[in-house]
């Protein structure tokens, strides 16, 4: 009797905790798709793929050294050539959830395109996005992006 009331209490603790790994992992996977999405949209200069993945209020900490407070403004960053690139790659590191919000920390490697700012240079980035879930849609809410001062000491 023991022995099957310890089972029956091991299965409603380990149970419910595979099963929010599992949720975790499906969401991890989606938010992956979003983020990479979103580096292809920013590449290829796509304003309809950009304005479906942004919230119209996104916030952007630009490393342009400036704050963007909106889609809109953003948007035009895009259409006149501010923003963008010869080369884009992003590399997610770290997902961290909360309800209805997960933030993505990595690094990009980025060669702004002739007429952008540091043209022809190939820039190290690091990142941090953060998605929120609304009205049952994430949308890319608040980004940082900052480049790589080249004299940082190395990981060890």
């Amino acid at each position: 009797m023991k022995k099957n009331l310890i089972i029956i209490i091991g299965i409603l603790v380990i149970v419910p905790r595979l099963a929010a790994q599992t949720d975790t992992t499906k969401l991890k996977e989606e938010i992956n798709r979003l983020e990479m999405a979103h580096a292809e949209a920013i590449f290829n200069g796509d304003a309809a793929a950009l304005d479906s993945l942004m919230d119209d209020n996104v916030t952007v900490n630009h490393p342009t050294n400036r704050i963007v407070k909106e889609k809109k403004e953003l948007l035009g960053l895009i259409h006149h050539g501010v923003i963008r690139y010869t080369a884009f790659k992003r590399y997610p590191e770290l997902f961290l959830f909360f309800k209805d919000m997960v933030v993505v920390m990595g690094h990009e490697i980025v060669v702004p395109a002739k007429g952008a700012p540091n043209a022809g240079k190939t820039l190290q980035r690091r990142y941090t996005d953060i998605w929120m879930n609304r009205d049952g849609k994430w949308r890319l809410t608040v980004r940082h992006a900052n480049n790589v001062c080249s004299n940082m000491p190395e990981k060890s």
